[in-house]
């Protein structure tokens, strides 16, 4: 399975720390799934990269979206698990523009999740959604990391 974090806007800097909080969680990740990071400068050309995307099952795009649904750890890591199993090759997570997705980009996820209703910095939402990444991978596999609470 290859899980690909994106984000609409800026590519980030070489100091920026939160990317390399990020890239550590996505290192993590590699243990579990081919991981990488991308960025794109538009909400079209996203969706251009995506239409791209070809394999033996369709990518699976989720958008981050503070309108989408809500999950639990262990939800999130239940749903994770279910696409593996169903034969997902391609997950990709996409953080939106600043002023939120379009209705064609909303209708080409199969999933708008939100990682809560308070708006957060790109970096940020990139921190956490890797960290939660790799926290659903340890939990479909038994790993300590996740305490359960």
């Amino acid at each position: 399975m290859h899980i690909t974090l994106v984000h609409v806007g800026a590519r980030p800097g070489s100091k920026d720390g939160f990317d390399a909080l990020a890239s550590v969680y996505l290192e993590r990740c590699s243990a579990f799934a081919h991981c990488k990071a991308e960025a794109f400068r538009t909400e079209e050309a996203l969706l251009e990269w995506l239409s791209r995307q070809q394999g033996r099952t369709p990518v699976v795009a989720v958008l981050l979206d503070s309108r989408g649904k809500q999950m639990t750890s262990e939800t999130f890591a239940s749903w994770l698990g279910a696409r593996r199993d169903e034969g997902a090759q391609h997950i990709v997570f996409a953080i939106g523009p600043a002023s939120g997705w379009s209705a064609q980009a909303r209708e080409r996820g199969q999933l708008l999740l939100s990682l809560g209703t308070m708006t957060m910095a790109h970096a940020l939402a990139r921190l956490v959604m890797t960290e939660q990444i790799y926290r659903a991978f340890t939990i479909l596999t038994g790993h300590p990391y996740h305490g359960g609470h």
